[in-house]
């Protein structure tokens, strides 16, 4: 059997800027109202569980661990799909994500709407069954990320897009924050209507800007379009001694979905209420996006694993400090130590940058690497196995965030439904501040440690690439032949 590339470039492609400027900016737009949609669940749907339905915390745990496990489950055969479909004219990824807009549209609304009169059992059901459903939508429209990778052969002009994906992500996963707390100012104190109504407005913008986004890109790169057994695939991931330190390094950072957990709620126990959380989240995401730039900056300079690692240890510095001056405000008060705590907020948000940022670079490469050692193009497979252990990880922190947080034996003592949050203990405050910063500072250190053995930099990534296009060349050439 021949082996067929599609849309294979032309040789001087490889150094030459394929992407055009409305391309680049229609993607980016894509990019941002489909994290935004994505970040109104992660910022908001645990508030919604605890201060609006107001779960009981073994139901919330439960939920978490469902709500992990059983999407993982089912991924497995979606990732299998994905990297083993066959390749249209359309490419390979773009028509997933056209295909899942309207349905994570759908649900995204769901996942803020409970149908009056369930309780117990049937109401854990239907939020399940929601979760679920959502989670394995977002792994199709995850797909979206995959684009910039396959958009051109150049490798500066990937990891400029790679960079600039990044940004609008990490923007568009705080837009929620502002949607939010507009309409905080409309329904002071209904939660559940600001939710639903925002829920709402994110997945109309959501639906027409991923459909009309991916019309307007184009994927450039080729990949093979003969048949083979997915399987292979995930050993092919898990034979790469490059896959392994993403691998274990993403294990660890996954751990600080405990500190994420904690965000909506200390933010209510700074402020007063979560609709605000916009001023509290909004640094951490301007901080964000400023680090991205900045890292962007020093890869002229230095080595992506060496920022990488340098990321872990200012993390550790950063949120100590934050934690130091959280520690006096809520113990003293003033105006003055709350600004100050919302510009360390700023600090924590630049490494932020580094660690949303530098492992889709790493992933990149390694995929480069995989398709240079097997011939094969292993972009789901690659996330898939990365998301075996992250899984584990993420579901043990789901698990335990909500019993860390609230209820009889919890560490925090968190009291829900408080019309005011800074009537909140002392000590849960400051818990709830050791989670959001000193943790989630360790967290990203351990992440950071896996780089120590990590080569695939400098010039030994750039010799791998050039390999690559010579490979991919020859496979064209070898295909026109045979046929």
């Amino acid at each position: 059997m021949s082996t067929t590339l599609l849309s294979a470039p032309p040789a001087h492609s490889a150094d030459q800027k394929n992407v055009k400027r409305g391309e680049f900016i229609w993607y980016l737009i894509a990019v941002f109202f489909y994290t935004n949609m994505t970040g109104m669940v992660g910022q908001y749907r645990s508030s919604y569980l605890v201060d609006v339905l107001q779960l009981p915390e073994n139901m919330s745990s439960l939920f978490n661990v469902v709500s992990g496990v059983v999407p993982f489950v089912l991924n497995f055969f979606i990732a299998m799909y994905i990297d083993g479909r066959s390749i249209g004219k359309k490419g390979k990824f773009r028509p997933l994500v056209m295909l899942v807009a309207i349905p994570m549209g759908i649900l995204l609304c769901l996942s803020f709407w409970a149908p009056s009169g369930l309780t117990g059992t049937w109401l854990m059901i239907y939020l399940c069954t929601i979760a679920v459903l959502w989670g394995c939508l977002c792994t199709v429209g995850n797909t979206v990320n995959n684009v910039a990778v396959v958009m051109t052969p150049n490798l500066k002009e990937r990891d400029t897009i790679i960079s600039f994906r990044g940004i609008a992500s990490s923007i568009g996963n705080s837009a929620p924050l502002v949607v939010i707390m507009v309409l905080g100012l409309i329904w002071k104190d209904d939660l559940g209507t600001q939710y639903i109504v925002g829920a709402a407005l994110c997945s109309v913008v959501g639906i027409l800007t991923m459909m009309f986004g991916m019309r307007s890109v184009r994927e450039r790169v080729a990949y093979e379009n003969e048949k083979k057994n997915p399987l292979i695939g995930f050993v092919d991931v898990l034979r790469n001694k490059y896959a392994w330190t993403i691998i274990v390094s993403e294990f660890l950072k996954s751990f600080r979905s405990i500190a994420n957990y904690m965000g909506v709620f200390l933010a209510a126990a700074l402020l007063g209420s979560s609709n605000k959380f916009l001023l509290f989240g909004l640094p951490t995401g301007i901080g964000t996006a400023v680090g991205m730039l900045a890292i962007n900056f020093l890869l002229k300079k230095f080595d992506s694993r060496v920022l990488y690692i340098a990321s872990g240890i200012y993390s550790v510095i950063a949120n100590t400090a934050a934690f130091a001056i959280g520690y006096l405000y809520f113990k003293n008060g003033g105006a003055a130590l709350q600004v100050i705590f919302i510009v360390f907020l700023f600090l924590i948000g630049l490494q932020f940058g580094a660690s949303n940022l530098l492992p889709n670079m790493f992933q990149a490469d390694v995929l480069e690497d995989i398709e240079l050692k097997t011939g094969k193009r292993l972009d789901i497979s690659l996330s898939f196995v990365i998301s075996i252990f992250t899984m584990v990880s993420g579901t043990i922190a789901g698990a335990l965030s909500p019993l860390v947080l609230y209820g009889e034996n919890s560490i925090c003592g968190y009291i829900q439904g408080l019309p005011d949050g800074t009537m909140q203990s002392f000590h849960t405050k400051i818990m709830m501040l050791f989670f959001y910063t000193i943790f989630h500072g360790l967290m990203m250190f351990l992440a950071g440690v896996p780089f120590f053995f990590y080569k695939l930099t400098g010039k030994k990534k750039e010799e791998i690439h050039e390999k690559l296009l010579e490979q991919r060349a020859h496979y064209k050439n070898a295909s026109i032949d045979l046929d």
